[in-house]
């Protein structure tokens, strides 16, 4: 069976998506902005600030999924800039704790919106 997450704690999809899918013990995160769910908007201060509301937006969607960001096994970054690489593994380092999730990091030319940082996860219910 496959249930639909959907929270106003973060941005609604930019596209034909869902925030996130639970099937099974899984739970599927889109990729997410650096948007700020309040105002809609991009945040204005660069790839830091992008990477802290793109995490606080995937908490929220695993949180309205009974999930966590403890739970997070696998998260895909897709960047516009990997010299922005030190400043994204120190959020990273805060938000996350060892065992760290198996992660990817991807360069990526262009990002919805002129992001530049997505990411998504997967986790455990």
């Amino acid at each position: 069976m496959i249930k639909n997450v959907k929270t106003p704690s973060a941005p609604a999809p930019v596209g034909p998506y869902s925030q996130a899918i639970i099937c099974q013990d899984l739970v599927f995160c889109s990729g997410q902005l650096g948007i700020d769910p309040k105002t809609g908007e991009l945040s204005p201060h660069g790839t830091v600030e992008e990477v802290k509301q793109s995490l606080d937006n995937i908490r929220s969607v695993l949180e309205a999924a009974g999930s966590s960001m403890n739970k997070v096994i696998k998260v895909t970054i897709f960047m516009t800039d990997l010299d922005h690489s030190k400043a994204v593994n120190a959020i990273y380092a805060e938000r996350f704790s060892e065992p760290f999730p198996a992660r990817t990091t991807v360069g990526v030319a262009w990002l919805p919106l002129g992001a530049t940082i997505e990411i998504e996860v997967v986790a455990s219910l």
